[in-house]
């Protein structure tokens, strides 16, 4: 009888484990679908600007379909450079597909988790009903975050106006694809291993204190799945005597896509039927 009850338990046990398996295996998901608002600024007023840092160059980022973003998607930085799927939720005026954008500043609106352009706004509505949505001024959305495409063009890694030759080296990443966040990244001298963490010190900016002398290579940790992957350019990247501002091209570009958890997940396709 103790022997049945042993066999017994471990097969409660192996469905329990079974169950719960499924279930998380259920709720694995990369394209979660949230609610919200949207409400959109003039056209000039943040794409040259903003938290993340990326000043002019904010406005090569998918020709200008750039964000604000709430604190919960800007997360102190690390949600810089992340791309969404953006669509008001009204069948008379919206479009199924909505408007694509990057994250590449800070709103503190607490009505909206996205505040976009005004050009950027008026194509959530077809053509004929764009006027109309503008007059809204602020509407209902969903969005889903989706990877990063970036065709023809490398992580880029930007010297940062707050570096200081040599004592103190900040940095950018710029053009990240993949649907990732950048949660390390490491630095050493050419031709050596040991490796120095840099800190995240705002926006899309990286940084530290006596960065080693002579050409650098770099290395980035960054979100796959559930669990993280080291991104290592192909290039030397950092000359010895690098310099505020100077642009250097990485030689790869992430392709991994981040997991999150919930339900339910949406794995279609937003686009308009013709």
């Amino acid at each position: 009888m103790e022997f049945f009850h042993l066999r017994a338990s471990k097969f409660w046990l192996a469905g329990w484990i079974m169950i719960a398996f499924m279930l998380s295996t259920a709720l694995c998901c990369d394209r979660c679908v949230h609610k919200s608002k949207v409400a959109y600024f003039e056209q000039s007023k943040a794409i040259n600007g903003g938290a993340c840092g990326y000043e002019s160059v904010a406005a090569t980022l998918n020709r200008g379909g750039v964000a604000m973003a709430s604190p919960k998607i800007y997360r102190d930085g690390v949600g810089c450079g992340a791309c969404y799927q953006i669509r008001c939720t009204d069948p008379a005026i919206c479009t199924k597909s909505g408007v694509k954008v990057v994250v590449t500043d800070l709103t503190q609106n607490n009505q909206t988790d996205f505040v976009i352009p005004a050009r950027t706004f008026s194509s959530l509505a077809s053509p004929s009903k764009s006027a109309d949505l503008v007059k809204r001024g602020l509407v209902d959305i969903e969005y889903k975050r989706i990877p990063c495409e970036y065709r023809r063009q490398n992580l880029t890694v930007k010297i940062d106006k707050s570096s200081n030759y040599p004592y103190f080296l900040a940095l950018q990443f710029l053009y990240q694809g993949g649907q990732t966040d950048i949660t390390g990244v490491e630095v050493a001298k050419i031709g050596t291993s040991n490796w120095n963490f840099m800190t995240h010190n705002h926006g899309a900016v990286w940084s530290m204190d006596k960065p080693p002398m002579g050409p650098l290579s770099l290395r980035l940790l960054v979100t796959s799945g559930y669990d993280g992957y080291w991104v290592w350019p192909k290039r030397n990247l950092l000359p010895e005597n690098w310099r505020v501002g100077a642009v250097y091209d990485s030689g790869v570009q992430i392709k991994e896509i981040a997991q999150e958890g919930c339900n339910p997940c949406d794995t279609g396709v937003w686009r308009d039927v013709n």
